[in-house]
């Protein structure tokens, strides 16, 4: 088999060690992680990843960019785009509590466990995790406010308190559930947040 060309290679080098080091901050948290566990896991060597990152904390800057961004995204973006953010907000609900349970009790949310860790402490860590969370309010807000203007939610709800508190709604469930280590906490969070989220509906929408 060929050779990769150098900046092929380089770039897929690269991309292995932020999910290397995706994976190491999850489970140990940023400042906890080990630099020789994140090369074992990949096979490379020290000095190729100081060539890509220029310390721990850049490859940190750049796992939230590229790795926690999108893995944020994902699951937020395409609720705000459904014809009905209620019915696509619910719809996520579901999944994570049949998909990730046992992910959030042992591990907890990846962009959560980093801002509790590292925003008070680290001002680079700080405005990046804060420009995803404001994205996140923003686009929800936006979302709902839409759905108010096609009929769908309740003329009196507050777009963006309701996207506060829906978003700590979820990401207080998840990290009180890891605390806990309780299952039935964690469901149990998530049919409550499913039952607010149904009260949202103007009263024509409300389901029968």
């Amino acid at each position: 088999m060929p050779a990769l060309p150098r900046r092929e290679a380089a770039d897929q080098t690269r991309q292995h060690l932020l999910e290397a080091a995706f994976a190491e901050f999850h489970r140990n948290g940023f400042r906890a992680a080990s630099i020789d566990a994140i090369l074992k896991a990949t096979g490379v060597t020290k000095g190729a990843l100081y060539y890509h990152f220029r310390n721990k904390a850049e490859l940190g800057y750049a796992v939230v960019e590229e790795i926690i961004r999108p893995f944020v995204e994902e699951n937020w973006k395409p609720v705000c785009q459904a014809d009905n953010i209620i019915d696509g907000a619910i719809a996520v609900l579901h999944a994570r509590m049949a998909e990730r349970s046992d992910i959030a009790l042992t591990l907890g949310c990846p962009f959560n466990n980093l801002i509790q860790e590292m925003s008070p402490v680290d001002a680079g860590f700080r405005a990046r995790l804060q420009a995803i969370l404001e994205d996140w309010r923003q686009g929800v807000a936006a979302a709902i406010a839409r759905g108010q203007a096609e009929g769908d939610i309740r003329a009196d709800v507050d777009p963006q308190g309701t996207a506060d508190f829906i978003i700590a709604g979820i990401e207080g469930c998840i990290g009180m559930a890891k605390g806990a280590q309780s299952q039935t906490f964690y469901q149990g969070g998530m049919r409550g947040l499913e039952q607010y989220l149904n009260n949202l509906r103007a009263p024509a929408r409300k389901p029968l």
